[in-house]
């Protein structure tokens, strides 16, 4: 039976609860909300939690852009052909070494897990030797190559633990049948991992979209800079004048997609966190 809890208790994880979900939202709010304000209400002192005449004209003016719509357009290719090539090479990785034991298997997983403990700014000097010697520069390839160093210790990661929890028995059925290991995995176990990969994928495709250091280091010019670059270089009318409205309605419509995609797939986000946690 189930003890009742007393009503404070339950007041007070209710209120824990608004606290959180305040300390989480509100800086999205403040986007938005600054984004449709005007510009007496951007300098007014104390600030304004509530434009007094909205306006929509920081869109109007981020979407007349062409830099920034061509920004769009490189963040959706550096983000998803990095996402692709990180799902295809850590899914076969993944199944190594989450199914099959090898000398050296458990330290080649904590190789790959500390991978993702390097501070990007430690490598970047010499990504950026690298990326010029082989005339990647300014182009979407050397930011989907740099990229993977981020995205794919991570994905190894995640999902040799979900492969790991995936019943033997289904592959040794496709073994008995005269499949070969390469069928085995593409039409046994990668269509029972499918909700690990759309979470991975899904958080590999969200770092890779909003990765700023690397798209500022290896870009120059509008032919490959992606989104978060050019809200940070957004110039007011003035030398000295910063537009935050303008820069507030870049970072809104840029957020658009990714939350459109939690959304979507958000039953497949929640079985692949789930599924990985439990064995058998």
């Amino acid at each position: 039976m189930t003890p009742r809890r007393s009503p404070a208790a339950v007041i007070a994880f209710y209120l824990f609860l608004v606290v959180a979900l305040a300390y989480t939202v509100f800086p999205f709010y403040w986007a938005v909300n600054t984004s449709l304000m005007s510009r007496a209400d951007l300098m007014s002192v104390p600030p304004v939690y509530f434009p007094t005449e909205p306006s929509a004209a920081s869109y109007r003016a981020v979407m007349e852009s062409r830099l920034f719509v061509l920004a769009l357009r490189n963040s959706a290719i550096v983000a998803g052909g990095a996402t692709l090539l990180a799902l295809v090479a850590g899914s076969l990785a993944a199944c190594a070494l989450g199914r099959y034991q090898f000398r050296g298997r458990r330290w080649m997983l904590y190789l790959v897990l500390s991978m993702t403990m390097f501070p990007q700014i430690a490598i970047v000097g010499s990504l950026y030797s690298m990326v010029v010697r082989a005339g990647l520069y300014n182009t979407h390839l050397a930011l989907v190559l740099t990229y993977l160093l981020t995205i794919l210790p991570f994905t190894v990661w995640v999902l040799s633990n979900f492969f790991k929890t995936l019943p033997k028995e289904l592959e040794e059925s496709a073994y008995v049948d005269g499949a070969s290991p390469l069928q085995a995995f593409w039409m046994i176990l990668l269509p029972l991992s499918a909700p690990g990969l759309v979470t991975t994928g899904l958080l590999a495709f969200i770092t890779s979209w909003n990765e700023y250091l690397f798209a500022l280091s290896f870009t120059l010019d509008e032919r490959a800079r992606t989104v978060p670059v050019v809200v940070a270089e957004f110039r007011g009318v003035t030398e000295y004048e910063i537009p935050w409205g303008e820069i507030m309605a870049g970072g809104v419509i840029a957020t658009g997609p990714l939350i459109l995609l939690v959304i979507l797939f958000q039953r497949r986000i929640i079985s692949g966190l789930t599924s990985g946690a439990v064995k058998g």
